[in-house]
């Protein structure tokens, strides 16, 4: 998806001669600016440095997921816990492994809106603490614009692109006009994709399961459903009679829910068993949410093209966030550009999850523009909730663009 290996080759060239420099001198010698980015929306503690051109001089993750499954689903609280013990050597590993010192930094990028507020305060009260110990200038970072924007780091994409970003807390379709100008098309009026996809797999206890006992729950939805059949449970994709790009999945997880109380009687198994069809219902939910992504994206691309809001040429589409590391619903999104001609861009797996890599991007993109930079003494505020641009879902609503059909048939 990205063939730029001489760009890779620069970076890979440029990294190993600073860490040249690092040894021979003592410390790091750089000569662009770096952004150091911090990530605690949800529940992964991430931190990265960054310079201008995207190289990822050194990088950092804790990830809370073994816990989260234990208990059943995230709980803030423990969330909140975890990145406040995490933090602190999150980030520093991140700056050690890049050879930069806190006072050769350019800036300091946190995602302070939206997530839980527990865990965006966490980040943001050591990112505060940071960027005024070292008097450095500090970025706020909107966490869907940053997943947005990550493309943009692996390889040249112009403004405008349609962006469909997807993930456990957000779904949302936008035009990507700059580094901080979007429209927003249309976004979830209940859960996220990637919330539904975890309860569907709480209901059915995938955790017992023995191939998907270390797995989210979208992951091993995706897992199983490789070897189910979605024909026998034939779930209706929400929304049909909804000429909008606005998105539910409440509704069909409800109707899941039901299918499963459904079998569990059928197989006279008490609910925490699991089904001799689980490897079925995973297929059929699987495919009904890449159905209902697709098709609200059919609509939007139609809507762009109509209202002149992408290019001409080479009109792209970015699929980026949690679920879209899902392979299923990324093959269901490029049934769709390849039907509507639009370039497909998805960032690897790796980039798709909350990491501190993008948000340090997101900082070295508004760095170079001068936009969103304040001076460390400023006090900010998180937003757990946090609308992405302009709302255009109203005019969406109103063209009513009626969608051709085309064919799903996507393979397992």
């Amino acid at each position: 998806m990205f063939p730029a290996r001489v760009r890779n080759l620069h970076r890979l060239l440029q990294f190993r001669h600073t860490r040249w420099c690092s040894a021979s001198c003592g410390k790091a010698s750089f000569s662009s600016r770096l952004v150091l980015g911090i990530e605690t929306s949800c529940d992964d503690t991430g931190a990265a440095v960054l310079d201008e051109t995207g190289a990822i001089l050194g990088e950092s993750l804790h990830c809370q997921t073994l816990v989260h499954l234990r208990t059943g689903g995230i709980i803030p609280m423990v969330a909140q816990q975890l990145h406040r013990e995490h933090i602190e050597r999150v980030v520093q590993e991140a700056l050690d492994r890049s050879g930069v010192l806190p006072s050769q930094l350019s800036a300091v990028a946190t995602t302070v809106k939206p997530g839980l507020g527990l865990s965006l305060g966490i980040g943001l009260e050591f990112s505060q603490k940071f960027v005024r110990t070292h008097n450095k200038p500090f970025i706020p970072i909107h966490h869907m614009e940053a997943h947005a924007l990550t493309v943009r780091m692996l390889q040249p994409v112009a403004f405008p692109f349609l962006v469909l970003l997807i993930s456990g807390g957000h779904s949302l379709l936008a035009v990507a006009r700059g580094v901080d100008d979007f429209l927003l098309l249309g976004h979830s009026l209940d859960e996220a994709p990637g919330d539904s996809l975890d309860k569907v797999a709480r209901r059915l206890s995938l955790v017992k399961h023995p191939l998907c006992s270390t797995l989210s729950g979208g992951r091993a939805i995706e897992l199983l459903a490789k070897d189910g059949d979605r024909a026998r449970f034939p779930f209706r994709t929400p929304m049909g009679q909804m000429y909008d790009c606005c998105f539910s999945f409440a509704g069909l997880r409800n109707n899941i829910t039901m299918t499963i109380k459904k079998q569990e009687a059928e197989e006279g198994i008490e609910q925490g068993t699991l089904l001799s069809c689980v490897n079925d219902i995973a297929a059929a939910t699987q495919h009904s949410v890449a159905a209902h992504l697709a098709k609200r994206t059919h609509r939007a691309i139609l809507f762009c093209k109509e209202n002149g809001l992408l290019p001409s040429h080479s009109p792209t589409l970015v699929l980026s966030g949690g679920v879209a590391s899902n392979q299923y619903i990324r093959k269901a999104i490029s049934i769709i550009t390849e039907a509507t001609g639009l370039q497909l861009l998805c960032p690897p797996a790796k980039f798709c999850t909350d990491n501190g890599v993008m948000i340090a991007w997101n900082g070295v993109e508004r760095l170079r523009e001068g936009k969103g930079i304040l001076t460390p003494d400023v006090d900010v505020s998180y937003e757990p909730k946090a609308p992405l641009g302009v709302n255009m879902m109203e005019e969406v609503k109103a063209a009513a663009i009626r969608l051709p059909s085309i064919r799903m048939k996507i393979p397992n």
